[in-house]
């Protein structure tokens, strides 16, 4: 919700008449801008345009689950860093559709690996796994592809697997990572700047490494640790992932790491680039502002219309992307009762107009900003100016209230995306949503874990409802920020970021730097983004969602040959798209059932058009 202050009028005047001259010509053009305002509002429409890829309408237990053979084996440790690696990773392995078997330490046995061409291994302490190491050894020689998950607690028997992994000497002590630097092509916009590590701590091991290997990420400075490095023993490959990081977060990272063990590695992705914003259009606040007022010497109305807007407009019209905006009715604290229609609408029908001309989207965000929640639902003091709504039925009335008020507003449109206030939602409010309201398809709240928050995957929900989640948000977008969204990129081929117009007012979300600093930090973050990959699809909510389905759906089967991958696709409807990593020096010849456009570095796109896809390696 909104916060401002009122303009103080008890600064002494030593000069009323100067003072009175000063601002005549600031006084005229804000007269001159409310009557242009007025004037464009009454003109200013919208032309309907349908969306750039279509939901499917496909129930969730109608889609098939072909079984694959694992052909890779994941093995962890029951201690804490061991059972975090395992959930992280089967998140990772999940989400590339790579079928993989899960095992305890203490119950691999040598003639299981026979069975795997890939195994990771999630293990804190290697002596426990005894004579087993040197079995995995004589795997990896003989062809296996191994994956150390994270830096172990140092110990001889990690120590004897030195050879294969490359490590010439270790340190006693572990390296804090305060910042990464990544080589020319292993990420998408990995390259281009150092990306600075919030809450560093002592997470790597400090290996000198053999001159065989190559080291795709490494600390930054005089003397970098390595972080990300591959290895050929024998005949087969040894990636060891230094990082140390093991949250929701880097899973991008761990990914690409995994993604250079074989030849080849092939993975479905969204490309998916949103913007959303929040709270907009919505009641725009009277009174003016401390830190507006300071730079701008406007209301915080007219700040909205001429500046924020303005540059906010201009920048999605130079990059071609599409907002989503999130419509609030009314900011109140009413939970019951009759939901009363707002009926001033002038700057809802002029932002929401101006947002739909540029091909963007409405969608729900609340009659007021209190979330879908009931009376047994336990803010933990965390949201003191938040109320629980007094029923169900309160929840649906105001929520049809809200759909009618679009409705009349945007008389075409469909309202199909609906983000939570303060991303909180209870399972009342979704089965609400899914149950209720079948118009609304997606619930875009956030991918990150936080106070209260609905954290989501991008997946199709048992109940229908398309989880979308926003990835980072605001105009701060401090160091850890630029790492998720550098992860996301390279994981899901997504950006998915949100803004709310009082941001400008809010100290916490950067108000004391300045509009003109907040936004040239979204600025540089949107040319960090298409600089890095220029072609990623701009979409709108309800066209990220439809992404998501493809995504979500589709099995893949696919088979090796000594020249290409051949891929047999499950739960194909039009579409997929998939990353391609090539490794050992091999090149694209050719694509039949689908385009290939090289991104960076071994990184290629591959875009799906048949249920069958060849691709063939020079």
């Amino acid at each position: 919700m909104a916060i401002w202050q009122k303009k103080d009028n008890s600064t002494p005047q030593q000069s009323r008449g100067g003072t009175f001259f000063s601002m005549l010509p600031i006084a005229l053009v804000m007269c001159a801008l409310m009557l242009v305002l007025t004037a464009v509002v009454k003109n200013v429409s919208y032309t309907s345009q349908g969306p750039s890829l279509e939901l499917l309408d496909v129930e969730k237990q109608d889609i098939a689950h072909p079984v694959e053979k694992a052909d890779c084996l994941l093995f962890y440790e029951d201690d804490a860093m061991g059972t975090t690696g395992l959930e992280e990773m089967a998140a990772v392995l999940s989400q590339m559709k790579v079928p993989f078997d899960v095992l305890e330490c203490g119950d691999i046995r040598a003639e299981m690996l026979e069975d795997y061409s890939h195994l990771v291994l999630s293990v804190t302490h290697y002596q426990y796994l005894g004579e087993v190491l040197g079995d995995i050894k004589t795997w990896v020689k003989a062809g296996g592809n191994l994956m150390i998950l994270y830096p172990p607690e140092l110990s001889g028997s990690f120590c004897s697997l030195f050879d294969i992994l490359g490590i010439r000497d270790c340190g006693d002590s572990y390296a804090t990572v305060e910042s990464l630097h990544f080589s020319e092509g292993f990420l998408l916009g990995g390259a281009s700047r150092d990306f600075a590590v919030s809450d560093p701590y002592d997470s790597s091991m400090s290996v000198y490494l053999e001159d065989d290997c190559e080291v795709f990420a490494q600390t930054s400075g005089d003397y970098p640790v390595p972080i990300i490095w591959r290895r050929s023993a024998g005949l087969g490959t040894v990636v060891v992932d230094n990082l140390g990081f093991l949250e929701k977060g880097y899973r991008g990272i761990h990914c690409a790491a995994y993604s250079l063990l074989s030849s080849a590695c092939i993975y479905p992705v969204i490309n998916a680039s949103a913007f959303y914003i929040d709270d907009f259009p919505s009641p725009v606040p009277n009174g003016y502002a401390k830190y507006i007022e300071r730079d701008y010497h406007l209301s915080i109305k007219d700040f909205y219309t001429s500046r924020w807007w303005t540059d906010t407009y201009n920048l999605a019209k130079k990059y071609g992307f599409k907002y989503t905006g999130m419509v609030i009715e009314e900011y109140s604290d009413q939970v019951s009762g009759i939901f009363e229609r707002n009926t001033d609408t002038e700057r809802y029908l002029y932002f929401g107009n101006m947002l739909l001309n540029l091909g963007g989207e409405i969608g729900l965000h609340g009659f007021n900003h209190m979330p879908l929640v009931l009376e047994d639902f336990n803010y933990m003091g965390l949201f003191d100016s938040y109320s629980q709504w007094r029923s169900y039925a309160d929840m649906r009335n105001a929520v049809t209230e809200l759909v009618g008020f679009c409705a009349s507003l945007y008389p075409d449109r469909a309202f199909q995306v609906y983000v939570p206030p303060s991303n909180i939602i209870s399972e009342d409010g979704i089965e609400l949503l899914a149950s209720d309201f079948p118009d609304v398809k997606a619930i875009a709240s956030v991918y990150l874990p936080g106070d209260l928050a609905y954290c989501q995957e991008f997946q199709v929900e048992d109940n229908g409802i398309i989880s979308t989640p926003r990835v980072i948000a605001g105009y701060i977008l401090d160091d850890y920020t630029r790492l998720v969204a550098l992860s996301e990129l390279n994981f899901h081929l997504v950006n998915s970021h949100f803004q709310h117009p009082d941001d400008v007012l809010d100290e916490d979300r950067g108000a004391e730097l300045g509009w003109a600093k907040m936004f040239a930090n979204l600025s540089d973050y949107v040319d960090w983004l298409y600089a890095a990959v220029p072609s990623i699809r701009s979409l709108t909510g309800s066209e990220v969602a439809a992404a998501v389905q493809r995504y979500d759906y589709i099995e893949m089967t696919q088979t090796r040959s000594g020249n290409g991958i051949h891929l047999k696709l499950t739960n194909f409807y039009d579409e997929a798209w998939f990353m391609l990593r090539v490794n050992d020096g091999q090149e694209i010849a050719g694509v039949s059932g689908g385009q290939c456009s090289h991104l960076d570095g071994t990184l290629y796109l591959i875009h799906a058009t048949s249920d069958e896809v060849e691709i063939q390696f020079s």
